[in-house]
């Protein structure tokens, strides 16, 4: 086995090599019309995007949990309102909903894709709607790791308690799921351009999705002051708009999505194919969807001997997400105790990210898994 000298988990540099020309031209555009902020840079990249994504509308906006929060907004979430999400995201998902002035409740896991479990978002909706008011206003599934939660289960139980779906699918661009996109499935779909995202700025950056105007109008508003004309407020808004820079250079990306997210896929089947079937837990796909694999997630035992051992080895891992939210400090007041999402916590302990990005090698992958193989043989 022949050490590579050091695997990266990303490698930004790479993909910045491969459209440096297209970068160049696109910033030389931006600043010969010198228009930084709602310019038609903007414009044509919401027009591309939302075409990508099948949907008529979308809004620049200036990151993915600004999304999520402007989403909540647009939708009329409000103070006293209830909004369902998972545990094992990223803090930002609920930090919109409480944002929003709204309260989160969660729904567990599928055991094998880790996105919302349809029969736990029924039945915590049955229990809830026995009450008489249970305020309950939104749902929010994640698309986690790159991979659509189980949309057309979860869209026919919302419809039965007339919740409206918002996608979160920041980490799924280009994702797909029974031949739509992700972000078109729901009422509104939001999106991260984090710069290690699969489709990435280079610094924050946002999106939402949808087929309402009356609700694309409303976003724009949200983002820009509630302004609709200069000096002139309707409704109390925000700062929260997509720079030109940041769009355009998205743009150039947007024409290379379809290609790195088929490299993502084919690096994803030499994990596959490479890796011990023993003592690692791979990535499952859902049959009805495209996993863009984001996230290379595998569950181990001994976690922390394992990152060790591939960290000696030069071979870079991280972990999405070590503590389900709720036990979080900061959400302590939730009043959730450890044992409440037995699926989602298990999850939390096991779970570790392999090295991917488009352009990892063949021999990079072989590698990792060869350092992997040889751990658990000697465990």
């Amino acid at each position: 086995m022949e050490d590579q000298g050091g695997v990266p988990f990303v490698d930004l540099r790479l993909q910045y090599e491969a459209i440096r020309d297209e970068i160049e031209k696109a910033l030389d555009e931006v600043f010969d019309q010198s228009r930084f902020i709602l310019g038609p840079g903007l414009d044509a990249f919401e027009q591309a995007f939302a075409r990508y994504c099948g949907v008529r509308y979308a809004v620049g906006v200036a990151s993915g949990t600004d999304a999520l929060h402007l989403a909540l907004r647009a939708a009329g979430i409000e103070a006293g309102d209830r909004v369902i999400t998972v545990p094992n995201t990223a803090v930002p998902t609920v930090s919109a909903i409480t944002a929003a002035g709204a309260s989160t409740m969660f729904v567990e896991v599928d055991p094998a894709t880790y996105t919302m479990d349809p029969d736990g978002l029924f039945e915590t909706l049955r229990r809830a709607f026995r009450s008489r008011r249970p305020r309950i206003k939104a749902i929010i599934p994640v698309h986690l790791y790159g991979q659509c939660a189980a949309m057309d289960r979860l869209l026919d139980i919302a419809k039965e308690y007339e919740v409206p779906v918002i996608e979160d699918a920041c980490q799924a661009h280009g994702a797909v799921y029974g031949g739509k996109r992700a972000g078109s499935l729901g009422l509104l779909g939001c999106f991260s351009f984090y710069p290690t995202k699969n489709l990435g700025a280079y610094g924050d950056g946002g999106m939402v999705v949808t087929q309402q105007k009356a609700l694309y109008e409303k976003l724009r508003l949200l983002r820009n002051y509630g302004q609709t004309g200069r000096y002139h407020h309707v409704i109390k808004g925000v700062n929260s708009r997509l720079d030109v820079m940041q769009a355009v250079l998205l743009h150039v990306k947007l024409g290379r999505l379809d290609e790195w997210n088929a490299a993502r896929r084919r690096h994803a089947s030499a994990y596959g194919a490479r890796l011990p079937k023993k003592g690692v837990i791979l990535p499952a796909e859902d049959p009805k969807g495209t996993h863009v694999y984001h996230l290379y997630v595998v569950r181990v035992e001994r976690r922390r001997e394992f990152q060790a051992a591939l960290r000696r080895r030069g071979i870079e891992t991280y972990i999405h997400y070590p503590t389900p939210v709720y036990l979080q400090p900061a959400y302590r007041d939730l009043g959730i105790r450890r044992g409440a999402f037995p699926v989602a916590e298990r999850c939390a302990r096991h779970v570790l990210s392999l090295p991917m990005h488009p352009f990892l090698t063949t021999s990079q992958i072989q590698y990792v898994s060869d350092v992997i193989s040889q751990f658990l043989s000697e465990s």
